[in-house]
């Protein structure tokens, strides 16, 4: 019998581990790594992937001479859908201020909240169409996107249906998370008051959100205000997850653990007893390198120790406006390798496997029955492409086992020879 497509003589092909709780600790260096591999796909599904292996037919074959092959990647921490930009805060930071008193002179989060709820739907949908395309030229078919920059009903609403607009365009997972209580609003009479607000708007956001999200930081929201926001959102059945430990050490993480939180985000400033607690956890720590380096932050999270705690970790873009203005999450990748001192596997089982647990996702895996969702990399191997960084690798994106993107680039060589 005839399969649909087979992909031949893979040079590396990557295959993480398919499991029901994410990898910990030492496990998250060990990778399937498979040299000369075969990709059999039928029907929009995997059917074999392994070595070499002349069994199988297909209508289409594919010569992955030289290329690497894996699933495609997952992107757990987003703020997909913004409207405007901040590219004026550059020279605020060459400047020496600080996210925090960025934040308090109107710019930052605030900037952002004005130019959202400014923008139509449909002009939202059309700025946003354009990241996710971007995102998803990287390989990346399983995105999470936030909302938190309308900061009030109606345009938190607005920011939500856009992104299940985007998902039903393009037919790839999106997972799409409530962050209301993102930073409070200069309308808003206290942090209580508005916090409140968010929490009354739950049970009408849960029809567009999977998962409720909350910022606990010095001048946003207090640990003692997320837990009351995140004991409010688990009544109601929402996932919980939280930014936690960005800049200050209020116990987020700890905070996060006990409220069996799927995600713990950012993370750069949590203390050694919370990571510690990462031990007895399946709370995934979602580390954001990019956005460590965007802000010329000097310390990054401490990945290593939350690793040799037996903790879960995945890496993310968090692609935003104002502190990670980027959709290359092979860029971050490579930031993870360098900065956060990860090994590639760690950082392939970062954005593949973990990722997907962090934000709930049946993705990541290149298993007999899943989706074939895969990326043919132009690189001579899974290595390369940490090493080679700041461009895009990834060649061909497959989705269901069907070219989705081709990133080929095509020179106009009858042109240069009309020049002659």
């Amino acid at each position: 019998m005839s399969n649909d497509l087979v992909i031949q003589n893979i040079a590396q092909l990557i295959l993480p581990k398919k499991t029901d709780k994410p990898l910990k600790g030492k496990e998250l260096d060990q990778l399937n790594v498979v040299e000369d591999g075969t990709v059999v796909v039928d029907n929009g599904k995997v059917v074999y992937a392994g070595p070499h292996s002349d069994e199988y037919e297909g209508k289409e074959t594919i010569d992955a001479t030289g290329k690497v092959v894996s699933p495609t990647l997952v992107d757990a921490h987003t703020h997909l859908v913004f409207g405007g930009s901040r590219e004026h805060e550059m020279a605020l930071k060459r400047q020496g201020a600080s996210y925090l008193e960025i934040l308090e002179q109107g710019g930052g989060i605030l900037s952002t909240v004005k130019s959202t709820r400014e923008a139509t739907e449909e002009e939202l949908f059309k700025k946003t169409d354009k990241a996710l395309r971007e995102i998803m030229s990287y390989g990346v078919l399983t995105v999470e996107s936030k909302s938190g920059y309308g900061l009030d009903k109606e345009n938190e609403l607005k920011q939500l249906k856009v992104s299940h607009e985007l998902e039903d365009k393009y037919g790839i997972t999106m997972k799409h998370t409530f962050l209301g209580p993102h930073a409070v609003p200069e309308e808003a009479e206290s942090s209580e008051a508005f916090l409140q607000e968010m929490i009354d708007l739950l049970p009408e956001v849960k029809e567009y959100a999977d998962f409720a999200d909350i910022f606990c930081e010095t001048g946003v929201f207090s640990v003692e205000e997320s837990r009351k926001y995140m004991q409010a959102a688990k009544d109601l059945g929402f996932d919980v997850k939280i930014h936690a430990d960005e800049i200050d050490p209020l116990g987020g993480l700890g905070l996060a653990i006990d409220e069996e939180a799927i995600s713990a985000d950012h993370l750069v400033a949590s203390s050694e007893e919370d990571k510690k607690a990462l031990h007895d956890s399946n709370t995934v720590a979602v580390l954001l390198p990019g956005t460590t380096f965007y802000l010329d932050k000097e310390g990054y999270a401490d990945a290593r120790g939350m690793i040799d705690n037996n903790g879960a970790v995945a890496i993310a873009s968090d692609f935003n406006p104002g502190s990670n203005v980027t959709n290359n999450l092979q860029l971050v990748m490579t930031i993870a390798n360098l900065k956060l001192k990860l090994s590639p596997n760690e950082v392939w089982n970062a954005v593949t496997v973990n990722a997907a647990k962090a934000i709930d996702a049946d993705a990541g895996t290149l298993e007999t029955g899943d989706d074939a969702n895969f990326v043919i990399w132009d690189a001579p191997n899974y290595e390369y492409i940490l090493y080679h960084y700041g461009i895009n690798h990834a060649e061909n994106v497959y989705k269901d086992g069907e070219l989705f993107i081709d990133n080929t680039i095509k020179v106009n060589t009858e042109s240069e020879k009309s020049k002659a």
